[in-house]
């Protein structure tokens, strides 16, 4: 039955793949040797390669503030990646996501839906670059797992685009602990884009969209107790600028995977877009909000209670606020938020990444009386949904 199972599942894959497929570029009847005969001739022995497809799929039921919306079946996850190198120095990777849009951002000029595309050098054992499009080197653990352990993220790590083009340098300065200086653009489209109602009136737009992170990892314990420490900063906008300040505090021994990360930003422009979006009909013309500030404690343990079942408990607290007044935004508190999420996973089978779930979650959000003259809105949300996911090493 399980054979079958997965049979149908590959089948299902395929079929996904197949119903998009195009001449490829170079096919073997054109008789064209590779980029990796031509450049690497004695190296071919050290070619490899890999790809890997990831599928999860859900049916959710969804409430606002107890009143059932809908209930609907959902595709949540499916990407798919290449992975390789050429020799021990050098390697590559490439993914895809088929659940975002395919249009190229002008920035980058890369689709949205392309997450990797980089080549990483191995230039000594302690010391490699990264270059192409690559995740943010935020700290934290929620953002740093594959996202398709993540039920559902916090808004802070919602509302940040993790995948951007640049440069990293990673230095491992002894067996358990590295530092990753990172150049990434802040942005993947146009400031129309990326802020809700584009710059405010009088801000000019930034020369040098990127932005610059320090990234210290460490491993303790005899690998028990990870964290990952990042503060990063870039220009918005000329005269604003963004700080981050992100830590992700990890343990994991046997059975238990527990987590806290704390997480900051500063925001000359809001980048996140949470106050901004609470402008109601009380606003005739809303604008961009400046001079944002947002706060996020996560909390997160694991247990794997058996070999095929794994439950965890999570929960996250948020803030959102203005440190400095501008235009029709007061300075201080606008909207706070938490949510509680549990859940239990079922591995049907050993040494396998398929896993079927049943998840709950309750959001609540309280706003202050600033959020409310402004006329916003913001009910709490409720879901209950029961899904599988799927990672397939292909080759």
């Amino acid at each position: 039955m399980r054979k079958l199972f997965i049979i149908w599942l590959l089948g299902c894959l395929s079929m996904l793949s197949n119903a998009q497929t195009q001449r490829p570029l170079i096919i073997p009847e054109d008789s064209i040797g590779s980029l990796l005969e031509k450049y690497f001739p004695k190296v071919n022995k050290g070619l490899s390669t890999h790809m890997n497809l990831e599928f999860a799929s859900s049916v959710a039921a969804s409430f606002t503030e107890g009143d059932f919306d809908e209930a609907a079946f959902k595709t949540n996850r499916v990407r798919m990646e290449f992975l390789g190198s050429f020799n021990d120095k050098f390697s590559w990777h490439f993914r895809q996501s088929f659940n975002k849009y395919s249009n190229p951002h002008s920035l980058d000029n890369l689709s949205s839906s392309v997450e990797f595309a980089f080549v990483n050098w191995q230039v000594s054992p302690q010391f490699g670059l990264i270059l192409g499009k690559q995740v943010y080197a935020m700290g934290g653990y929620e953002s740093y797992v594959n996202a398709i352990k993540v039920r559902e993220f916090c808004d802070f790590n919602n509302y940040i685009s993790p995948y951007q083009a640049g440069i990293s340098a990673i230095y491992r300065f002894s067996p358990t602990q590295e530092l990753v200086f990172q150049v990434v653009n802040n942005r993947n489209g146009e400031d129309e884009d990326t802020y809700l109602f584009g710059r405010p009136e009088g801000i000019e737009k930034s020369k040098l969209p990127v932005i610059s992170s320090l990234n210290w990892n460490g491993w303790f314990a005899d690998q028990t107790l990870q964290l990952r420490y990042a503060v990063s900063y870039g220009q918005l906008a000329e005269g604003k600028n963004a700080l981050y300040l992100t830590a992700g505090n990890i343990y994991e021994n046997g059975p238990v995977l527990a987590y806290l990360d704390v997480l900051y930003a500063r925001q000359g422009l809001d980048s996140h877009g949470i106050i901004t979006g609470l402008q109601g009909s009380n606003i005739p013309m809303p604008v961009t909000a400046q001079n944002t500030e947002y706060f996020t404690l996560i909390g997160n343990v694991d247990y794997r209670i058996h070999p095929h079942w794994n439950v965890y408990v999570k929960g996250v607290y948020e803030t959102a606020r203005v440190y400095k007044s501008n235009g029709t935004f007061e300075k201080g508190l606008y909207k706070s938020s938490w949510n509680a999420q549990a859940c239990v996973e079922y591995f049907p089978m050993k040494n396998s990444e398929l896993l079927i779930f049943a998840h709950l979650l309750y959001k609540g959000y309280n706003l202050t009386n600033r959020a409310q003259a402004m006329g916003g809105i913001s009910p709490d949300k409720q879901r209950i949904s029961i899904g599988l996911a799927y990672s397939i090493p292909v080759f």
